[in-house]
């Protein structure tokens, strides 16, 4: 019997299965295996499950794949049928645009605290650079190094800088950053039980500032952000925003601003659809959830 794993990795996609596949082979390379990994589909098209059945033949963690009727911009609704069938105690949000370093997983499970969420940064590559990340270089970590960057045309600037200090000062950066420490959804984890106490994230914003208003929520709720914003950087590669639709964003800072004034600490349309207070999932019948390992 597969013990149940302590975190669970959460890994949002749409329509991208070349850069999902990086990903995934930095999710293989994480030096520690004590998590799972919930893909949350947001409507692919199905080269995603095909790729993902692939790799899931080499895969040294458990795998979930859950898929939604694509119905536009749903990122959040994906998200709560993603927590409703995780298994971990502790949820790690990234995005499948993400390449995670190997440190990624470890570093949030040790610098967890009680009472707050974890909340970190990444690096932006441009769309040339993202197009010549291999396998191998994920593998052998040569992507992560400032060396590697440079060599394949990576404009120098002082942003390289948080890619390169050293272990002793990341933990003074990370106490010492002006950086509000929102929850980001590339790079941040909370308990379990903490996303469910806020009831998820608020279906009701689409793109434009949906992981700001969960992290609010749980601000109000009494669990405070923590930096690790140089300790664990993904590599986040080029896409562009072809899904936003006019008035998305608007429409999404007026439930932000909503929940700030009546200082709102769960979703109104929230996890609570697709998870009941019993822990049973209740899925829409056009979803798929399937384990792949």
């Amino acid at each position: 019997m597969t013990a149940q794993p302590s975190i669970s990795l959460i890994i949002s996609t749409y329509n991208s299965a070349s850069w999902l596949a990086k990903v995934l082979e930095s999710v293989f390379a994480q030096s520690c295996a004590d998590f799972e990994v919930v893909i949350a589909d947001d409507g692919s098209r199905p080269d995603t499950a095909e790729l993902l059945q692939a790799y899931a033949a080499r895969s040294p963690v458990r795998i979930v794949h859950v898929w939604q009727q694509d119905q536009g911009f749903q990122k959040c609704r994906i998200l709560n049928k993603a927590i409703a069938v995780s298994k971990g105690n502790r949820l790690l949000f990234t995005d499948g645009d993400c390449v995670l370093p190997p440190g990624f997983v470890a570093s949030h499970k040790e610098m967890a605290r009680p009472g707050h969420f974890l909340t970190g940064a990444y690096f932006k590559l441009p769309a040339s650079l993202s197009d010549l990340v291999t396998a191998e270089d994920i593998q052998n970590a040569d992507v992560f190094g400032i060396s590697w960057l440079l060599s394949h045309g990576l404009t120098p600037s002082t942003k390289l800088l948080k890619l390169i200090l050293p272990r002793p000062l990341t933990r003074i950066a990370n106490h010492l950053t002006p950086t509000k420490k929102t929850w980001n959804g590339h790079n941040s984890s909370c308990l379990r039980s903490e996303a469910m106490m806020v009831n998820g994230f608020n279906e009701d914003i689409q793109y434009g500032g949906q992981d700001v208003e969960f992290g609010t929520r749980l601000n109000h709720a009494g669990i405070r952000g923590r930096h690790l914003r140089f300790s664990s950087i993904p590599l986040h590669l080029y896409h562009d925003h072809s899904y936003v639709t006019p008035g998305m964003r608007e429409r999404s800072m007026n439930q932000r601003l909503e929940t700030i004034r009546q200082r709102r600490v769960r979703a109104l349309r929230g996890l609570d659809q697709w998870l009941n207070s019993d822990g049973i999932v209740h899925l829409d019948p056009s979803d798929r959830c399937q384990v792949l390992k």
